[in-house]
């Protein structure tokens, strides 16, 4: 007996890999770099991505350039297709945690310097003395990196501040931080409990570069209550600018997530006039969270999972929040 193989069933038997190439290409924009992240040839991800065109006889990418778009008809099967490539590639960690044998995998987060300081080193040996077998990779990025890190999935998941949260990014806060005035404990405002801006006016502040949000939280404040200050020193990071304000070269505008109790600075709430500041977990809308990436959030925020109706790989906020992860 002769058996003739149909070409609607090769393509089936070869459907998880049309789809991941098609997935991937979706998230990075680029076939070029869906071939590099999948290790395959640019021409091998176009075919599998022209099989699936073929099969549904419809039309995935908007090719402009280098640069390809998705279509409708493309949106539609991404928001099928990616949470179940999503889960047969970690199917061997799922089987494992659900065994209750979490000994390998690898674990990625994106965060600003704050948070790598101050809110994740608690976490982080947690997680390793309970998972010594999960590798942990820490990648230190700003805003607009760790986006760009979390679309293309090179990491499970990001922990930081946002002001604004895109259309594609869930954000869901953990932790709340109240905003401080920081001097040295010499200084003519240590011992003042309450603060006005004409206080801080007449002394040079110690700010983070101009381009990230806090210098432009201060400006917006400084502005809306019609009073000048005087920026006397712009450093990049909180322990580089707590140690200039204990020098007594200026004074700060920070959020109490840089205060540890080895800080001699005075402290003094500026709650009257600056928002508290929200750090938390941010998401790729429709990420599928692998198993090690669901046990460290649970151990960063044990009540993640019960506050929200649907797991976070699914979960989409109900409103707008206004991004930029601090620095």
């Amino acid at each position: 007996m002769t058996v003739t193989s149909h070409p609607s069933v090769y393509y089936k038997q070869n459907r998880l890999k049309q789809l991941r190439a098609f997935c991937h290409a979706a998230q990075a924009g680029s076939i070029s770099r869906a071939a590099e992240k999948l290790f395959l040839s640019q021409p091998s991800v176009s075919l599998q991505i022209q099989a699936l065109e073929r099969e549904f006889n419809t039309t995935l990418f908007e090719r402009r350039g280098p640069r390809i778009n998705l279509t409708h008809e493309g949106k539609t099967l991404f928001e099928l297709a990616d949470p179940l490539v999503a889960e047969m590639d970690s199917l061997a960690d799922i089987f494992a945690a659900r065994c209750g044998n979490l000994e390998s995998g690898e674990l990625n987060i994106a965060a600003g310097e704050s948070t790598i300081l101050y809110i994740l080193p608690k976490t982080i040996k947690q997680f390793a003395q309970h998972y010594p077998g999960i590798r942990l990779k820490l990648h230190n990025v700003t805003g607009r990196d760790g986006m760009s890190m979390l679309r293309d999935d090179a990491v499970d998941f990001a922990v930081g501040s946002m002001l604004e949260v895109p259309e594609d990014i869930s954000y869901h806060p953990a932790f709340t931080y109240e905003p401080l005035l920081i001097t040295a404990s010499d200084h003519p405002l240590a011992k003042k409990t309450r603060i006005q801006l004409r206080d801080i006016s007449p002394y040079g502040l110690i700010l983070p570069p101009r381009h990230l949000s806090t210098w432009r939280i201060v400006d917006l404040v400084f502005q809306q209550h019609n009073v000048n200050y005087r920026v006397a020193l712009e450093a990049g990071g909180w322990e580089v600018i707590k140690k200039y304000v204990e020098l007594g070269l200026g004074i700060s505008i920070v959020t109490s997530i840089c205060i540890t109790d080895c800080d001699t600075l005075a402290q003094i709430p500026l709650d009257h006039y600056f928002p508290k500041r929200s750090y938390g977990i941010v998401l790729r809308q429709g990420k599928f969270l692998a198993p090690q990436a669901k046990r460290f959030i649970e151990m960063m925020d044990p009540g993640f999972f019960q506050r929200y109706d649907k797991p976070p790989d699914h979960d989409k906020p109900s409103s707008r929040t206004i991004a930029q992860p601090a620095t």
